[in-house]
């Protein structure tokens, strides 16, 4: 899995993508990650890739010129290339998404900065995505964002196979409760099922306690969780419980 990254802050990518799994990943060759400068394709001695917005406006807006270079240089090394602009605007960045770009081999990650980029750059890009309803300081963020929830489904990144689909959201919930040592903290015992060794019993709890804390959390997933009959009973039996409080 190849992500090409196009920024006009190359600097904020050289400590987060060293670290962790994602380093790992790039030592093994699983994944690389290519820091593309858009300034490098702005004219003038100054490489300008910013201007002022027409119309009038606080802030300064990213010039097109430069991505669309950036996009069709890269595009002429691999024409098969995903190319996706951070935005606001964009679709909303879940794990199903996360699961769609990991079929893909290489992906481009355009970086918009200060108050967007030009209109005209998104006729050259696939699709636009944001991470959340919230403003960054640029699309840098969001893009390390999209590159470390995909490298996890890039098959050998994670040590165990079955690693990303326990993960919150793989199934349509979040994910069960953790514990590890000691087995009491503070007069907070582990659930006896853990300790049980019977591993049918604590595969049962798991899946009984995501979907109670799904319930609690974050109930709008559950319209699309893939349940069985008997979950959807459990959880018809919670909200009859909720309606008696």
């Amino acid at each position: 899995m190849t992500f090409h990254v196009l920024t006009l802050f190359p600097e904020i990518f050289s400590s987060p993508l060293k670290g962790s799994i994602l380093g790992k990943a790039q030592e093994r060759g699983l994944v690389e990650v290519r820091v593309i400068n858009i300034r490098d394709y702005a004219e003038g001695r100054h490489r300008v890739a910013d201007d002022y917005p027409y119309g009038g406006g606080k802030g300064m807006i990213m010039k097109p010129e430069p991505i669309v270079r950036a996009i069709r240089a890269l595009l002429e090394g691999d024409p098969k290339t995903w190319v996706v602009l951070m935005t606001p605007q964009g679709v909303p960045f879940d794990q199903r998404v996360a699961r769609r770009l990991a079929a893909f081999g290489h992906i481009a990650l355009v970086c918009g900065r200060y108050e967007g980029v030009d209109e005209r750059v998104r006729s050259f890009v696939n699709e636009e995505l944001s991470i959340g309803d919230y403003v960054l300081s640029g699309g840098e963020f969001a893009a390390l964002v999209v590159i470390d929830a995909v490298s996890r489904l890039v098959p050998g990144v994670l040590g165990d196979a079955e690693a990303p689909e326990e993960d919150s959201f793989s199934g349509g919930l979040l994910e069960y409760p953790q514990y590890t040592r000691p087995p009491e903290f503070e007069g907070k015992r582990v659930p006896e099922v853990l300790l049980s060794g019977d591993h049918g019993r604590i595969r049962q709890w798991r899946r009984r306690q995501a979907l109670l804390r799904t319930w609690q959390r974050r109930p709008d997933l559950l319209e699309e969780a893939a349940l069985e009959e008997d979950e959807r009973r459990y959880l018809e039996g919670l909200r009859g419980e909720g309606d008696g409080l």
